[in-house]
């Protein structure tokens, strides 16, 4: 199957579609790009715009998402950009940070346009040696799985109702 993004006036895609391998064949038994956008006109309206993605990211960097939108110069489908600080890397077509993530549990904040330490998940866990949160106390080694319980500050084997 093939897959067809449709773009806004902007070039970003505000929907994906499924055509039929044999609906986008030209007279050789290729598959064709071109046919498959005809086909798409065809069946949504001749006044849209539509651009093929690959579901494999076999082609244009990566499968195209609503709100993605496509670059035609890089000829590449690109993510929506996480903050306005991030930059755009032509080769991969992703964004990325101005400043590189250090090793550790850290999150982007965007008002200072770097990299803040994450929110501990619970009030009693702390930072070990590599600024990465971690229980009071080791979640046992037993196969079987647990859950963190904080009102007792220890870890609770889950059991199914």
């Amino acid at each position: 199957m093939a897959h067809f993004a449709q773009l806004d006036e902007n070039n970003e895609v505000i929907q994906v579609i499924v055509v039929n391998n044999n609906d986008i064949l030209d007279q050789n038994g290729e598959e064709s790009e071109e046919i498959g956008i005809q086909f798409c006109k065809t069946l949504l309206g001749q006044d849209t715009n539509w651009a093929q993605t690959s579901y494999n990211a076999n082609f244009r960097k990566r499968y195209a998402g609503i709100g993605f939108s496509f670059d035609s110069v890089l000829d590449a489908f690109i993510p929506p950009k996480p903050f306005n600080s991030w930059l755009l890397d032509t080769e991969s077509a992703s964004w990325y940070p101005p400043v590189p993530k250090p090793t550790g549990d850290y999150v982007w904040d965007e008002a200072s346009t770097n990299w803040v330490i994450s929110p501990a998940p619970y009030p009693s866990w702390v930072l070990d040696e590599n600024n990465q949160w971690t229980a009071p106390t080791p979640m046992p080694d037993d196969g079987k799985p647990y859950y963190w319980n904080e009102e007792q500050v220890s870890w609770v084997e889950y059991t199914q109702a």
